[in-house]
């Protein structure tokens, strides 16, 4: 099934969301890695393809990359980037319990309102493109 061919607007609402999670002055490095860690949680190989190769012409290390899905226990990951991440999982996992109010709280003492909004946004981004490559089955060529 291809979805941009049997309902274009929704495609071009799509695009319009990722051109607006685009603009977001979220650093590109940070962008990468919640759309790897949605699409890992996800289990869409398509947008795990595509971002880990954007991630790193972006400038992130493979050591980096590969420890991801492991971000608690590993070293790698500075303060800012748990947060993210935390909201990542949450929010993706969003039938567990949604976004906690320890991860909001956390994310309140590095971020503003706004820039919480920029990350929820973008998260719902990338899970709405994992739901939609999934459910169609998209291969990356």
């Amino acid at each position: 099934m291809n979805i941009m061919e049997s309902e274009p607007e929704a495609y071009h609402a799509m695009g319009a969301l990722e051109k607006y999670a685009a603009s977001t002055p979220v650093s590109k490095i940070q962008k990468e890695l919640i759309k790897i860690r949605a699409s890992q949680i996800n289990s869409c190989a398509y947008c795990i393809q595509m971002h880990t190769a954007d991630a790193r012409k972006a400038g992130e290390t493979e050591q980096r990359i590969y420890a991801l899905s492991a971000w608690q226990e590993s070293p790698l990951f500075s303060d800012e980037e748990r947060v993210l991440l935390a909201m990542t999982e949450e929010i993706t996992l969003i039938a567990d319990k949604g976004l906690s109010e320890e991860t909001y709280q956390a994310a309140r003492a590095i971020y503003d309102e706004q820039r919480i909004a920029q990350l929820i946004m973008l998260i719902v981004t990338i899970n709405s493109w994992n739901r939609i490559a999934v459910a169609t089955h998209l291969i990356h060529k």
